[in-house]
C-alpha cells in the first residue's frame, strides 16, 4: 500500500467516507464505546473440543472478506491472532446483513456466535450478531498470496518498506504479524529480568532524568533548559551516579531498568534513547559481578524462551555454557601483535590509518587504545564472552587492578561482535575519583566532547565512604535483539528515531 498512487489512496478513501455517511444515515454507530470481549482466537484454535458449538464473543480487525451473495467468511485478527468468521443474511437478519456489506477490510468489528468447523475442515465462528466497533478510514496494506506453476507460494503487495514501517509501527503491527511477536517477547524479557533481581533482594529504584550534570558513561548529552528556575539540564547518559549514592546511603544492592539517552549517531546498534538496566551490589567486586551476569542471562534467557538456545543470523548460541573469558590488551597484542603499554601512540595511529580507519576524531590515548580494540578484536567476539582487565585510560569510574599497573578492575560482555554489558569493581576512594574527573577535563579541552565531568556532589559522597561495590550496566535493547534475532535495535525499539521527512 505504501506505492498506491495518491490520487487512488483518496479515491479509496473517499469511498469510506461515503460508507461512513451511509452507515450513519442507518443510525449505525461508527465508533462504538465498548464490547464485551471474552474469548479470543488463539484459546479457540488450540482448544477446539473445549469450544465447539459454544458461544462465544469475540473482537478484531477484519482482515479478509469474501462476500457469496447471502453469505459472507471474513478472518478477524484480535490481541492472540486471526480467526475466521462465518456469516449468513439469514441469522444476522437482513438489515444487519446490508450493514456488514458496508465494511471494510481494517474496519473492528464484534462477533456474537458458535464455534464450529467449515467443510474445508477450518475453525471458525458461525456468527449470530455482530457490531461495528470502529470504521477504519484508511485502508490498510495486505499482503496478496498466489500459488505460482510450481505449486510455490508467491506473496506480494507487502507492507514491507523498512523505513515506513518504523514510522508507522502501528500498521507494522496490524499487517506483519511476527513483529508483534518480538515485543511479546521483549515484555517477557524485561519481566524475568526484575523477577531475577527482585528474587535476589535487590531493590528496584528510580533516579533522575532531569540532571544538572551528566555523568556515568561517555557521551554526549541532550540539552534542555527549565524555565521555572533558568538553569540548563540534561537528559541522563546513565544511571550510575545517583545508584552508587544509595549505596552510600546504606542500600546493598540497587538497581534501575529505565531509559538513557546519548547525542550521538544512529546505527544498527545505536538509537539515542534507549534502555538500560544497571546494578550495583556493596560488597562485591567484578569476579563476582561476572558470574552474576552469566547466571543472570542464563536464567532470563530459559524462563523468557523455554530454551537456553538460540539461532541468530545463522549462528547458534547457547546460554547455557560458560562464558569465555579474554584479557582486554592480551587479545589486542594476539590480533595485531601491538603492546599498547609499550607502542608508541604514532604507531598505533599508523596501524589504524593502515586498517582503512578515519583517525581524526581520535584526541586522546584512550580513544585510540579503544579504537584499535574495536578494529582487530571486537567484531570476532562471537560467542558470549566477557574481556576483562581494561586500560586505565578510558575507565574512569572504575577501581584500579589489586595486581596490574595501568588498568582497571573492569569487563564488557559481547555476543556476535556487540557490547552487551559492562562492569567494575567501582572507585570508591574520593582522592583517586577526583583525579580521574581531572583527567577527563584534560580531555574535554583535548576535543574529546565525550569525557566525563567533574561532579563535585558525587565525590562528597564518595567521602563520606562507599563500601567495595560491583556495578552492572545492561544495553537491555541489544540483548533483546540477539535474543529475538533482529537485524536492527530499531527492529525492537517501538517507535525508534527517525529522519524528519
Amino acid at each position: 500500500m505504501e506505492n498506491q498512487p495518491v490520487t487512488d489512496l483518496n479515491e479509496l478513501m473517499k469511498r469510506r467516507l461515503e460508507e461512513l455517511h451511509e452507515l450513519k444515515s442507518r443510525n449505525v454507530e461508527t465508533f462504538a464505546y465498548d464490547y464485551p470481549v471474552t474469548d479470543y482466537s488463539s484459546d479457540i484454535l488450540l482448544n477446539y473440543e473445549k469450544f465447539e458449538g459454544k458461544t462465544v464473543n469475540i473482537a478484531g480487525r477484519i482482515m479478509a472478506i469474501r462476500r457469496m451473495g447471502k453469505a459472507s467468511f471474513s478472518h478477524l485478527l484480535d490481541n492472540k491472532g486471526k480467526i475466521q468468521v462465518y456469516l449468513r443474511k439469514d441469522d444476522i437478519g437482513e438489515d444487519n446483513y446490508a450493514v456488514f456489506k458496508l465494511l471494510d477490510i481494517g474496519d473492528i468489528i464484534g462477533i456474537s456466535g458458535y464455534v464450529f468447523t467449515t467443510k474445508t475442515g477450518e475453525i471458525s465462528v458461525h456468527a449470530s450478531g455482530f457490531k461495528l466497533l470502529t470504521k477504519s478510514m484508511r485502508p490498510i496494506p495486505i499482503a496478496k498470496e498466489t500459488i505460482d506453476e510450481n505449486g510455490n507460494k508467491v506473496v506480494y503487495d507487502q507492507f514491507s518498506d523498512k523505513e515506513l514501517r518504523y514510522r508507522q509501527r502501528y500498521l507494522d503491527l496490524i499487517v506483519n504479524p511476527d513483529v508483534k511477536d518480538v515485543f511479546v517477547k521483549r515484555s517477557k524479557i524485561i519481566r524475568e529480568i526484575r523477577n531475577f533481581l527482585d528474587n535476589k533482594g535487590y531493590i528496584e529504584v528510580q533516579t533522575p532524568v532531569l540532571q544538572t550534570l551528566y555523568g556515568g558513561a561517555s557521551a554526549r548529552p541532550f540539552i534542555t533548559h527549565h524555565n521555572a528556575l533558568d538553569m540548563k539540564l540534561f537528559l541522563r547518559i546513565a544511571e550510575e551516579l545517583y545508584l552508587k549514592r544509595l549505596i552510600v546511603g546504606g542500600f546493598e544492592g540497587v538497581y534501575e531498568l529505565g531509559t538513557v539517552f546519548r547525542n550521538e549517531g544512529i546505527d544498527r546498534t545505536h538509537n539515542p534513547e534507549f534502555s538500560m538496566l544497571e546494578l550495583y551490589v556493596a560488597y562485591k567486586d567484578y569476579e563476582w559481578m561476572m558470574d552474576f551476569v552469566e547466571v543472570m542471562i542464563r536464567e532470563v534467557v530459559q524462563n523468557a524462551l523455554g530454551t537456553t538456545v538460540v539461532n541468530v543470523d545463522g549462528k547458534t548460541l547457547d546460554f547455557g555454557k560458560k562464558w569465555k573469558r579474554i584479557s582486554y590488551a592480551g587479545e589486542i597484542k594476539n590480533n595485531c601483535g601491538i603492546d599498547i603499554f609499550s607502542e608508541s601512540l604514532e604507531n598505533m595511529k599508523s596501524f589504524l590509518k593502515s586498517s582503512g580507519v578515519e583517525i581524526a576524531h581520535l584526541k586522546t590515548k584512550g580513544q585510540i587504545i579503544d579504537e584499535l580494540f574495536e578494529t582487530v578484536v571486537q567484531d570476532k567476539l562471537i560467542e558470549p564472552t566477557f574481556c576483562v582487565d581494561y586500560p586505565l585510560e578510558i575507565s574512569p569510574l572504575a577501581k584500579r587492578h589489586r595486581s596490574q599497573e595501568g588498568l582497571v578492575e573492569r569487563f564488557e560482555g559481547f555476543i556476535l561482535g556487540r557490547e552487551i554489558c559492562n562492569a567494575f569493581s567501582e572507585l570508591n576512594d574520593p582522592i583517586d575519583q577526583k583525579e580521574r574527573f581531572i583527567e577527563q577535563k584534560k580531555n574535554f579541552e583535548l576535543g574529546d566532547d565525550e569525557a566525563q565531568q567533574m561532579d563535585e556532589d558525587f565525590i562528597k559522597s564518595l567521602e563520606y565512604g562507599m563500601p567495595p561495590t560491583a556495578g552492572l550496566g545492561v544495553g537491555i535493547d541489544r540483548l533483546i535483539m540477539i535474543l529475538t534475532n533482529q537485524p536492527s535495535i530499531k527492529d525492537v525499539i517501538l517507535f525508534p528515531h527517525m529522519r524528519n521527512k
